[in-house]
């Protein structure tokens, strides 16, 4: 490559995932000034454009079963100084999307990759739960076996964080909250479906009862959700942890050894840092 070419840029461009009053000005100003854009689906891609009166880029299909093989010949073109833009169906790229693959590739190329902020159902939908997000998990969409949805919700007990958000079919939803209400009973969920569109609706309250209303509802199985499990966090009892003084103390007691060699075992034992524990010698010597 010549010193004076210019490099293309990379622009992740965020759609609505829904309201396409969502589209963002910047959005649309990005789409009308690049050369390609890697769509996950072109046809969705040309309507978008044909409604933002975008014209000019070509369109490329970026999908999960190309974009391995597609990535190389998108990075040629932005090192031959073509600008591209990377859009899905909705939403933010690379969000259970794909995307990532061609992220990845322009990057270990040395190619600028630019974020246009757009929707995302799975951020909406926590700003709109009422669970406190100071952290959250998400996980994308659910495995589909019954079993293997078990394992995922036992897992998210033990999560640093109570909120948990994953993405849904509708024609899984009821049998993915009923696997929850199953496993995590205790819990809180917000159920949301079709967000920021007409027919938008979110459920509220303990699995047995977004369950009931779920089933009361005959267009139930239309849409896509997002499922917000939120569980209280339970304090695990606080055992009062001896002072390394006191654990070499307690060592040498039980096993009638000197401070030095309940150094060595301790630290060997992983009980406690060797560091620690030698400081800790050193300063039961100064009061012994």
């Amino acid at each position: 490559m010549e010193a004076s070419q210019v490099i293309g840029r990379l622009y992740v461009v965020g759609t609505p995932i829904g309201n396409l009053g969502d589209m963002s000005p910047r959005a649309v100003e990005t789409l009308q000034s690049v050369d390609l854009i890697a769509a996950e689906d072109t046809r969705t891609a040309a309507s978008l454009l044909e409604k933002f009166g975008i014209t000019g880029a070509k369109i490329v299909p970026n999908h999960k079963f190309n974009e391995q093989a597609a990535a190389d010949g998108f990075v040629r073109n932005l090192l031959a100084g073509k600008n591209l833009a990377l859009v899905t169906d909705a939403g933010m790229p690379c969000i259970s999307d794909p995307g990532y693959l061609l992220v990845e590739a322009a990057v270990a190329a040395g190619v600028s990759v630019t974020v246009v902020p757009g929707a995302c159902a799975a951020v909406s939908a926590v700003a709109v739960s009422g669970f406190n997000a100071l952290s959250f998990a998400f996980y994308g969409f659910l495995p589909r076996s019954a079993g293997d949805i078990r394992k995922v919700l036992r897992r998210i007990e033990k999560e640093y964080s109570p909120l948990s958000v994953f993405y849904e079919s509708p024609n899984r939803i009821v049998d993915t909250v009923e696997l929850v209400a199953e496993v995590l009973s205790g819990c809180q969920l917000c159920v949301c479906n079709d967000l920021t569109k007409l027919y938008e609706r979110i459920y509220r309250g303990t699995p047995a009862e977004v369950l009931a209303e779920l089933k009361a509802n005959p267009n139930a199985a239309k849409g896509e959700y997002v499922l917000i499990i939120y569980r209280e966090k339970t304090e695990e009892p606080s055992e009062e942890r001896l002072s390394y003084e006191a654990m070499l103390v307690d060592c040498m007691v039980k096993n009638g050894i000197s401070s030095k060699e309940a150094v060595s075992l301790l630290a060997s034992s992983k009980a406690a840092p060797k560091r620690e524990l030698y400081d800790a010698a050193v300063r039961l010597k100064e009061i012994l």
